[in-house]
């Protein structure tokens, strides 16, 4: 880069400052337990919308899904308008008023919580919360490769050391400041991604000669599709795959399907419906959300595959064989070797601020499932205590797995890791969530039943059919001496699309053949009268 050391040292000293002044702030306004869960609920709507979009979209959505958009091409945008309509309209309009509505009633300050109260079940916030806390630094490591390997493409930095400034920092502010810090520094972070994508996508369109002229290019170069894409289904980067194939089933039922379904279940995203003070301000906060969204999604996933015409015309090469097969590397190889130097930086910038947003919802998510939902209410049967502490303890803990899992975990993970987190929550809680909003028969047995059945058919289906998972793991092999249990098309169908439906089927049944939740309890859940906070206690 041409681009001198030193002033890229003070455009990063600057954000830095920024970062913990904003951390200290959420420090300083941190005075109950419900402001370091749910910031006190009465988070600004604004704030809410791009913390929301900054949480959603990680670098796992712009190196990842960017880098799996330069292989597969763009039917990934089919995955930009689940998220506008799934994950920001359904999700706002639909379960958040609903969400905030009943978690303000009962006074739940997580996702779980939310669950466990509304089902009255300890064991479901105990089980949610241990679910959160085992699986979700699969999530937090490949969004610290994302931000990392940028790190180490752009400034020749070491991927280890990367990793752990990443890591360092965003502990440093989440660990104290709790989900006040974390939405402040979203909402800056946030900012400088909608700036660094608009401009990404500008310069691109620049670079390749015009909008018509730069597509036009990536629709003529269908015939360079690799042997071995074309016999998975590939049909150009500006065309769907071919129905049926599995780089369809792939791309749809991995993919779009998992990240696009999965997103409603995600505590992370849920737990911040409850930050707000009224359904007022989540209706405010669509109208930022969609637009934040939809910049973040449709630019990654378009130039992923734009990415396609540059590295052609430059190298006579496609996205895949100038990142070197590593699909996670295509993003940043491409920023570094087609944009101007001082976009480098900005766009470093944007992807520091696209990780350190989502690892910090992540982090503290983790930490609350651990210490506050396992430990203190599952654990020690809601004992007051010290759960602040214990919840920062657990908080480092998960950080420190997060760490180990982004040295081991294997190249081109980004995307799929990200589905199959998605997926899990989607088959785990969704089906619950759901009846827990809009129906009011559905019992604690129901609920506990569709929980067991979706996580551990999902992981079932991912360690023993879902070839991508299982051979690698040889879970299979080594029982049943079979690479999967099932063959043919089977094995490239999602856990998600097998599991999810398996455990809303088993909601239902259970629900109509157990005794139905008491009516004062639903009265509690329902009523339209907004009752007093039961949960604001100092910590």
């Amino acid at each position: 880069m041409a681009v001198s050391t030193s002033a890229l040292g003070i455009v990063v000293l600057i954000y830095m400052m920024l970062i913990f002044y904003l951390g200290w702030l959420g420090y300083k306004k941190t005075q109950m337990t419900e402001d370091y869960m749910i910031a006190g609920r009465k988070m600004n709507p604004y704030i809410l919308a791009i913390s929301y979009g900054a949480t959603f979209i990680s670098t796992s959505a712009i190196v990842g899904f960017g880098g799996a958009a330069g292989a597969l091409g763009m039917g990934l945008l089919w995955l930009a308008f689940m998220t506008i309509f799934v994950g920001v309209f359904l999700a706002f309009v639909v379960f958040g008023k609903r969400t905030r509505r009943i978690g303000l009633k009962l006074g739940a300050v997580t996702f779980p919580e939310l669950l466990g109260r509304r089902f009255q079940s300890r064991f479901i916030q105990g089980f949610a919360g241990a679910l959160i806390g085992l699986f979700m630094p699969l999530y937090a490591g490949i969004v610290l490769i994302g931000g990392a390997r940028f790190v180490e493409t752009t400034l020749s930095i070491n991927y280890d050391v990367a990793v752990l400034i990443l890591t360092i920092i965003v502990a440093a502010y989440v660990i104290t400041g709790g989900i006040i810090a974390v939405m402040y520094t979203d909402a800056l972070q946030g900012a400088l991604m909608f700036l660094g994508m608009a401009l990404l996508l500008a310069f691109t369109y620049a670079k390749l000669g015009g909008v018509v002229e730069a597509h036009q290019a990536l629709t003529n170069m269908a015939h360079l599709v690799p042997e071995s894409l074309q016999a998975g289904g590939h049909l150009g980067w500006t065309a769907m795959p071919e129905f049926g194939s599995s780089i369809w089933w792939n791309l749809v039922s991995t993919l779009i399907l998992g990240v696009g379904i999965g997103v409603l279940a995600q505590p992370q995203l849920a737990v911040r419906f409850m930050t707000v003070s009224n359904d007022r301000a989540l209706n405010r906060a669509v109208l930022v959300g969609g637009p934040f969204i939809l910049m973040m999604t449709g630019v990654a996933f378009t130039v992923g595959a734009l990415s396609n015409v540059y590295f052609f015309e430059k190298l006579g090469v496609i996205s895949v064989a100038a990142a070197g097969g590593n699909t996670d590397l295509i993003i940043p190889h491409y920023i570094n070797s087609a944009m101007p130097d001082l976009f480098v930086v900005l766009f470093m910038l944007t992807l520091l601020a696209a990780a350190m947003s989502t690892l910090s919802a992540q982090f503290h998510t983790m930490g609350t499932a651990i210490g506050h939902d396992f430990y203190r209410e599952f654990l020690k049967k809601g004992e007051l205590g010290q759960t602040i502490n214990i919840t920062r303890l657990a908080i480092a803990v998960t950080i420190l797995i997060s760490v180990v899992l982004a040295y081991t975990l294997p190249i081109s993970i980004i995307a799929t890791a990200t589905a199959i987190f998605f997926g899990l929550c989607a088959a785990s809680f969704l089906p619950m969530y759901v009846g827990a909003l809009f129906w009011k028969r559905m019992t604690r047995e129901g609920a506990i039943a569709s929980m067991l059945v979706g996580a551990f058919g999902s992981l079932f289906w991912l360690l023993f059919v879902h070839a991508k998972e299982a051979v690698p793991f040889g879970l299979s092999q080594a029982i049943f001496g079979k690479a999967t249990l099932l063959s043919g098309t089977w094995t490239i169908i999602d856990p998600i699309i097998v599991a999810t439906p398996l455990a809303f089927l088993t909601a239902v049944v259970v629900s109509l053949l157990t005794k139905p939740v008491p009516q004062e309890h639903l009265e509690r859940c329902f009523s339209k009268k907004t009752g007093k906070n039961p949960n604001r206690k100092s910590f």
